[in-house]
């Protein structure tokens, strides 16, 4: 179902004719395959702590083995987890040759299980860990040290002998650098920007919609709900990502 402005074929054309494109996703896309939102992981055991409990530095230094078990049990799930039919409609269409960057505030790394080459992962990715001190990534310290085999929470940095961390971004602290700064400049080059299942809300994040437009690329929002973006979206296209993007992709004939 459309919303204001163009329909589906319309996008659908755009989307043909884009030189660079950017699909920028949100919890709405891994809803899709069955991951919970963050504040809907909160459940059972967990439903009394509040987020910023358990996604702070502070909090994981104060009690780093409650924390590292909550992201143990939630890497787990998603591991479970599959990529749906929208993952695998945004890998088909750089399989046929789309120049397009996937950026993404989910941490489930579907996008590339799926297939897609270029993900920017901006909130992280919760199925690796890093060292708490900044050592860094522990498989490249050491690459025979199998940090996911190891019952101690958390395991202990190879280099340091820190306490390993959920390698995501927390509360109050700085998206990665280098990601943030790739997905600006892919934001500002394309010419067309897919906003799937994301209420555009979480800043900085949430200002690269703006930044393309300014640049002078046309927002196309893919949402079952309203959003901020829609007011401002060349094309607003209502419905689930799983739905519509196999549509929005489909080749001609």
């Amino acid at each position: 179902m459309s919303g204001p402005g163009a329909d589906v074929a319309e996008v659908r054309a755009w989307v043909r004719a884009a030189r660079r494109l950017v699909v920028f996703t949100g919890a709405g896309v891994s809803a899709e395959s069955g991951i919970p939102t963050f504040r809907d992981a909160l459940t059972g055991l967990w439903a009394r702590f509040d987020p910023e409990q358990l996604a702070t530095e502070a909090a994981f230094r104060a009690n780093p083995a409650m924390v590292w078990r909550w992201y143990a049990e939630r890497r787990a799930a998603i591991a479970r987890a599959q990529p749906n039919a929208a993952h695998r409609a945004i890998a088909a269409l750089e399989r046929g040759g789309a120049r397009l960057a996937v950026v993404t505030q989910n941490i489930d790394g579907l996008h590339a299980r799926a297939g897609s080459r270029e993900v920017l992962e901006l909130h992280g990715n919760i199925m690796r860990a890093r060292c708490l001190e900044g050592c860094g990534d522990p498989e490249r310290i050491d690459a025979k040290f199998d940090w996911r085999a190891d019952p101690r929470e958390p395991p202990p940095c190879p280099r340091c002998g820190s306490p390993l961390r959920p390698d995501v971004v927390w509360f109050g602290e700085l998206l990665p650098q280098d990601v943030l700064a790739r997905a600006q400049r892919a934001a500002l080059r394309c010419d067309l920007m897919l906003v799937v299942g994301t209420s555009a809300l979480v800043h900085p994040a949430a200002g690269l919609p703006m930044l393309a437009r300014e640049a002078g690329a046309r927002i196309v929002v893919v949402n079952p709900d309203r959003t901020p973006l829609d007011a401002v979206a060349a094309g607003v296209l209502r419905g689930a990502a799983g739905a519509v993007l196999p549509e929005l992709f489909e080749k001609p004939g």
